[in-house]
């Protein structure tokens, strides 16, 4: 795990999608991103889409998978993650809509389409790497505290906590949709690679505990631990109850010339 204490959100944008963009290149054109919504990864999205723009990176051929999706959004819902994904993600970085995916919240069903979701995955040869946020109680996708540490692609319960995190994006509390689907812990950590971001002091203890807590069921970042190649971008704010960020700064700052994004 590496751990990059960035001065500001705009610098923790940079240097995610600096880190995502290695990645493309690396791979190449068949890139398979894994893509998370929610306010976090945004300002990545719009830097990324800037080197798109520049023609730093060409997506037009990469494929997407969506971390999850509400159950029982209709159709077109502006608060579904299928719209999100495609306001935010699929436009901006010019992919193309047919090779993304997002869970099926509609699905008569659920566990056949979460089947399916998984299989699409593995279809696609693995996502090389997934971009994350992380919950204030340390929830990474929609893997609520006391998620399975090998979980699936499943049906989730959200907690009141997260309800009413999200409930300004809808008109009442009572518009949040209960349940979601999301890639499972395990499903996450078959990622080649991961970046997660984080910004400002409401997400400091979790960043705590998922990078110096012990690996655990209530705080489900923590699994992110267990991974070869976690890249965790914060800013100060976030990086404050940091025991160690010291020694994170001094460690990034002497990077060996060689050793690039996504090393241990």
């Amino acid at each position: 795990m590496e751990i990059i204490i960035c001065p500001d959100g705009d610098e923790v944008a940079r240097v995610a999608a600096e880190t995502v963009a290695q990645v493309c290149w690396r791979v190449g054109p068949d890139v398979v991103l894994g893509v998370a919504t929610g306010s976090s990864p945004l300002a990545l999205y719009r830097d990324l889409a800037a080197l798109v723009s520049a023609g730093k990176v060409d997506l037009s051929g990469a494929s997407a998978f969506a971390l999850d999706e509400y159950v029982g959004l209709p159709e077109g819902h502006p608060e579904s993650y299928a719209e999100v994904i495609r306001r935010t993600v699929t436009e901006p970085l010019g992919l193309d809509p047919a090779r993304v995916r997002v869970p099926d919240g509609r699905a008569d069903d659920i566990e056949e389409a979460c089947e399916r979701y998984e299989l699409a995955i593995r279809d696609a040869g693995g996502v090389d790497i997934q971009i994350l946020g992380i919950g204030a109680n340390g929830h990474i996708g929609f893997n609520e505290p006391s998620s399975s540490l090998s979980s699936r692609t499943r049906i989730k319960t959200l907690t009141p906590k997260t309800r009413a995190d999200n409930a300004r994006f809808f008109d009442s509390l009572d518009q949040v949709p209960v349940h979601c689907l999301t890639q499972g812990l395990g499903t996450i950590l078959d990622a080649d690679e991961v970046v997660l971001v984080a910004q400002g002091a409401s997400k400091a203890d979790a960043v705590a505990a998922m990078v110096e807590g012990p690996v655990s069921a209530s705080c489900p970042g923590s699994i992110l631990q267990t991974h070869q190649y976690a890249t965790i971008v914060v800013d100060e704010a976030a990086a404050s109850k940091l025991a160690n960020h010291e020694y994170y700064r001094w460690a990034y700052a002497n990077k060996p010339a060689w050793q690039g994004f996504g090393q241990d």
